[in-house]
């Protein structure tokens, strides 16, 4: 039997690994799917990405949970990197589904293209908490074209706005290079930017943003 703890992306909340902890409980595996700090609805949408990463720490040493493979999707995987760095002793395998790995001194909105950051940019200034919400045609065209418009608009619904001040605050690697030989990357850097790409590519087709940004 495994131990999975799961950390999801941008957008959503813990709830989103729900299927997934079923699936692997009929695997006889446990896993755990804590939410960012920052993270769902209703909450204190003012935190930084240091205050992310901690509140996973403090989920794993709370419940006194060793010897897990730490998954981190997209968003999440600038997260589990630092939970890696804290608390390495306590991790057995640390898996990036399709998350983003940072190049050191790096953000994650580094990583994205030039008019993308610029449309988060504007969304995240005329917001009353700096968050960014994903417009819907975004979403439905980049992260769920594969769904019908029924399953799209539910799963969108479900989302909440984004703490913008995690996606712009760099980050440095001081420890992560010593867990080599433990870290999983389902896909590469390069994967993780085309997708970047193609969601910035999308605000342009639907007129969100211009090539040049705003």
């Amino acid at each position: 039997m495994e131990t999975f703890v799961l950390v999801h992306g941008s957008w959503h909340d813990g709830s989103a690994w729900d299927p997934t902890i079923l699936e692997l409980a009929n695997g006889g595996h446990k896993a755990f799917a804590p939410t960012i700090a920052g993270h769902g609805k209703g909450v204190n949408k003012r935190v930084n990405h240091a205050d992310c990463a901690k509140s996973i720490v403090d989920y794993i040493v709370g419940k006194n949970l060793s010897n897990f493979v730490l998954v981190g999707h997209s968003f999440g995987g600038t997260v589990v990197s630092k939970v890696a760095e804290a608390v390495p002793e306590r991790i057995k395998r640390l898996v990036f589904l399709n998350g983003f790995v940072l190049r050191d001194g790096h953000s994650l909105n580094d990583e994205t293209p030039p008019h993308y950051q610029a449309h988060f940019d504007k969304l995240a200034a005329e917001s009353s908490d700096n968050t960014v919400m994903i417009p819907f045609p975004i979403w439905r065209e980049a992260f769920i074209n594969d769904a019908d418009v029924e399953v799209a608009r539910w799963t969108h619904s479900q989302l909440s706005p984004e703490p913008y001040q995690p996606l712009k605050d760099k980050l440095e690697w001081v420890h992560l290079a010593g867990m080599k030989g433990v870290i999983d990357a389902e896909r590469s850097r390069k994967d993780v930017a085309s997708l970047a790409f193609q969601i910035g590519e999308q605000a342009i087709k639907f007129g969100l943003v211009s090539r040049n940004g705003y």
